[in-house]
């Protein structure tokens, strides 16, 4: 009998042992898993002390090293990379190849953003840059002939803005439906039978041999000598939505050291820049 108690009393003991080594480990399993979500949460968050920003060749790129000398007398580096057309900095903005990229308006993010399934987000505004259209033969929109070319940008959004121009300069009408969102074939209204052709943005300046008309955005008319003030025959009215965005990832868009960019963007010195510099085609929208 004695026997018996002290091997029951022996099984208690081990399974005791056993139950509290378990609750050990799950706390510490516990644990665990909540430092590395720490961990993972904090590996998503921005450097404090080193930015990769991407930007489009032109005034983009000119504004930004402007900021990076302001930033670098605050102890932040800034990397800035340059590119020639309007998707892949998103694209390396998605993929984490960038922090931030600016260059952009709200409308094309987010056409990019349903398009490719990405999550960037606008986190202050920065100028704006009128599109304009240009000819090399014409000295004014109402002398378009019939049956004229007429290049736009064939992304959605500034394809959108291109053809609202030539409905505010009288020369089409749009199905009010989509006008937001327009392309060719929601013109309603076309009595001068224009075509128009779609092109990369970036191409359009190039092609004004070849057509009669072209709208072209503000960076890309300055890169290739063009005055968006002297040189364009008619300009989207100044209460434009196409307002540029600095632009970053979803998760890190209340990260300090965002905040800290935009104080040094808003700074004194590069609202005079942008003013001076590009002579009133760009406006410094904080001023």
């Amino acid at each position: 009998m004695k026997k018996r108690l002290l091997l029951l009393a022996s099984l208690l003991l081990v399974l005791l042992l056993v139950a509290c080594g378990s609750g050990d480990e799950e706390t510490d399993n516990e644990a665990a898993a909540e430092t590395n979500g720490t961990t993972e949460e904090n590996s998503n968050a921005l450097s404090e002390d080193k930015l990769v920003v991407g930007v489009t060749a032109g005034p983009h790129e000119q504004v930004f090293e402007v900021v990076k000398e302001i930033a670098a007398e605050d102890g932040l580096e800034i990397e800035i990379v340059s590119f020639t057309d309007y998707i892949i900095p998103n694209t390396a903005l998605a993929e984490g190849e960038l922090d931030v990229n600016s260059y952009q308006h709200k409308p094309f993010m987010e056409q990019f953003n349903e398009d490719h399934g990405t999550n960037l987000v606008a986190a202050f505004p920065t100028t704006l840059s009128a599109i304009g259209v240009y000819s090399n033969t014409l000295n004014d929109i109402n002398d378009t002939p019939e049956n004229a070319k007429v290049g736009i940008p064939n992304d959605p959004t500034n394809g959108a803005r291109a053809l609202i121009i030539f409905e505010e300069a009288g020369l089409i009408e749009l199905d009010e439906e989509t006008r937001e969102n327009a392309t060719p074939l929601d013109i309603v209204t076309n009595e001068l039978n224009l075509e128009f052709i779609e092109l990369d943005a970036a191409q359009l300046p190039k092609m004004l041999e070849e057509v009669d008309l072209a709208v072209i955005n503000g960076n890309y008319a300055l890169e290739n000598g063009l005055d968006p003030l002297k040189d364009s025959l008619f300009t989207e009215s100044s209460d434009s939505p196409y307002v540029n965005q600095l632009v970053v990832r979803e998760e890190n868009l209340n990260d300090p050291v965002i905040e800290k960019l935009k104080s040094y963007y808003y700074s004194d010195e590069v609202a005079e820049f942008v003013l001076e510099e590009f002579e009133g085609a760009y406006q410094p929208v904080w001023k």
